[in-house]
């Protein structure tokens, strides 16, 4: 059995549905959330589902030793961010290379980098007038949203999108494949 941890910062929507797709898997096992909010929704999310849920100051995250230990008390295998709106530091990446991962709301390396997550994102690709936005999961290192590209899905984007009407569209790609690709990456380890 293969322990992941999710870092979520928010509402928590893909937290739990990636709990909810492995809560019957007999080989990954949703061990743990973490968050650098104490009333980010994904702790309620989380308690109804019965994981384990923490929180922690973001300059305990931007050290990351002691979630390093965290994790390791927990037996993490892989960590999945969900939302997770804190830069990941050096102990992190160095505990557990090449088994983080992130989703990120567009098509990377478009529309990518610090301050470029949710509406902000859906804002960029409109008044750059793209034709189609998307999903991309990739793992992570040291600079926002560079890591290598694992998968990617596509959706149009209409004349008339708001950034809510765009957002829609890809928030249906992410708990679509999210879970799956989540599946595959773990499951070669």
């Amino acid at each position: 059995m293969k322990n992941i941890a999710i870092f979520a910062s928010g509402n928590g929507t893909n937290a739990e549905n990636i709990i909810r797709y492995f809560s019957n898997s007999e080989s990954i096992n949703v061990a743990l959330v973490l968050s650098n909010k104490t009333k980010a929704g994904v702790h309620e999310r989380a308690r109804r589902l019965g994981v384990p849920s923490l929180s922690f100051p973001r300059d305990v995250f931007t050290a990351g030793e002691p979630i390093v230990e965290l994790l390791h008390e927990h037996h993490i295998d892989f960590i999945v961010l969900a939302g997770f709106l804190c830069y990941v530091a050096r102990p992190l990446l160095d505990a557990y290379p090449g088994k983080i991962i992130n989703i990120h709301p567009s098509l990377l390396p478009k529309f990518g980098g610090k301050g470029m997550y949710g509406d902000h994102v859906h804002q960029a690709v409109l008044a750059a007038g793209e034709t189609e936005s998307g999903i991309t999961i990739h793992y992570i290192n040291e600079h926002y949203d560079e890591g290598g590209i694992i998968f990617q899905a596509t959706c149009p984007v209409l004349p008339g999108d708001t950034p809510d009407s765009l957002a829609s569209r890809v928030h249906a790609l992410e708990y679509a494949y999210f879970p799956k690709v989540i599946e595959e990456v773990v499951s070669k380890e």
